[in-house]
């Protein structure tokens, strides 16, 4: 028989487990600690972050292990410009030398040699499928470290079952792949974020266009024209941003993973090792400074949005936007996907699930046969136009 774990003490399952002994990282350090693994307590195979339970698992003997969460430990902003000027100085005394194209974890179980490539960090051996992870990248004082992690919430088979929904949902969609559906492996990943917080102050100046109609023209040629009026139009005013997500990684289509969002950001906890074993993890490439540089495109957009509402009228004329960013924070975050690549054709595809929400997005083929239909219906008039895009 399998050993089995200790009872857990009795509680509230209403409240959860904090176990004082469980509060520093769970898990060992291997190969001169390089590497980071799970070894089972019970049987001592490999334990996996279990989406189910929210504990690690092990799916040899079905050991559990809680991952100690610390009731005093929260999640802060950190200072923006007091973390580029910290990795300012390690640039100027050489010491951001860790950054290596590849590094190197020897497996505790086979023997083999684990190779980390790029951005990668946390991955399982090619040969006996043990999860490794790099010890230090997401905690290195020589980078950005991570601030918390959005563990996964929805598991491969909700996956799928949202996959096929969004498939059927396609309009355009050729008639067999809507049947077949997307077909693939799905990867648990952890993508790279940040989060940037700042108070704005914005003044602006344009025109507020409003809209009349005059009758011009005689006889057969006598016809109503709108015509505008425009009135000058200023002010200021402040707008804090909260959270304004960026991607920290150019590997992925942007838009494509921007559509996931939102994530539920009230279920951060502050970053273990502990709920990567069994994911793929990868660390940032874009650097901090750029990640502001999207996350303020994003806020300017926003602003511009909100001086035209501001200016008001039937349309407008912005002439002028200038913004102050002040009180700038960010977050370093690890959230969680599930990404698949199929072929439908002999052409690749990518679709992405958000783990946290179950929102599917993705790339997807057409049927030009359909379209064409549907080009021809709307422009004869034929009735019955939504019969045809199903032909």
């Amino acid at each position: 028989m399998s050993p089995q774990p200790p009872p857990l003490p009795p509680h509230d399952a209403d409240e959860p487990i904090f176990l004082e002994e469980s509060f520093g990282e769970e898990g060992e350090r291997i190969d001169g600690e390089k590497g980071h693994i799970f070894p089972c307590e019970g049987c001592g195979s490999d334990l996996i972050f279990d989406i189910h339970t929210q504990k690690l698992k092990c799916q040899h003997c079905g050991f559990e292990k809680v991952i100690g969460i610390d009731p005093d430990k929260e999640i802060e902003e950190q200072d923006f410009y007091g973390m580029l000027a910290h990795l300012q100085e390690l640039r100027d005394q050489q010491l951001d030398v860790e950054d290596e194209e590849e590094q190197e974890v020897r497996c505790e179980s086979c023997g083999a040699t684990l190779r980390f490539v790029g951005t990668l960090t946390s991955s399982e051996c090619p040969y006996c499928a043990s999860p490794i992870q790099l010890d230090k990248v997401h905690t290195s004082e020589k980078r950005v470290p991570v601030d918390a992690v959005l563990p996964f919430q929805v598991d491969e088979d909700r996956s799928r079952l949202n996959l096929k929904a969004w498939v059927k949902s396609l309009w355009f969609a050729p008639n067999d792949f809507v049947e077949k559906g997307a077909e693939g492996q799905f990867h648990g990943v952890y993508l790279p974020y940040f989060t940037f917080d700042s108070l704005t102050s914005t003044y602006y100046s344009g025109q507020r266009g409003e809209y009349y109609y005059v009758t011009v023209g005689t006889g057969k040629n006598r016809r109503r024209e709108r015509r505008t009026r425009w009135y000058p139009a200023s002010g200021n005013f402040q707008r804090f941003f909260d959270d304004v997500v960026i991607l920290a990684s150019w590997g992925l289509p942007r838009p494509l993973i921007r559509a996931l969002e939102p994530f539920p950001m009230h279920l951060l906890v502050p970053f273990k090792h502990a709920y990567l074993a069994g994911f793929t993890a990868r660390t940032y490439d874009v650097e901090l400074e750029d990640g502001f540089v999207l996350g303020k495109q994003r806020m300017d957009d926003a602003l511009y949005s909100e001086v035209c509402s501001r200016i008001g009228g039937d349309t407008q004329r912005v002439d002028t936007v200038q913004s102050q960013y002040d009180a700038i924070t960010y977050k370093h975050l690890l959230l969680p996907l599930w990404l698949m690549s199929y072929k439908y054709k002999g052409k690749l595809y990518q679709v992405a699930v958000n783990a946290a929400t179950g929102e599917v997005n993705g790339e997807r083929p057409y049927s030009w046969i359909k379209i064409t239909l549907a080009c021809l219906a709307a422009a004869l008039g034929i009735g019955g136009g939504a019969y045809l895009f199903n032909q």
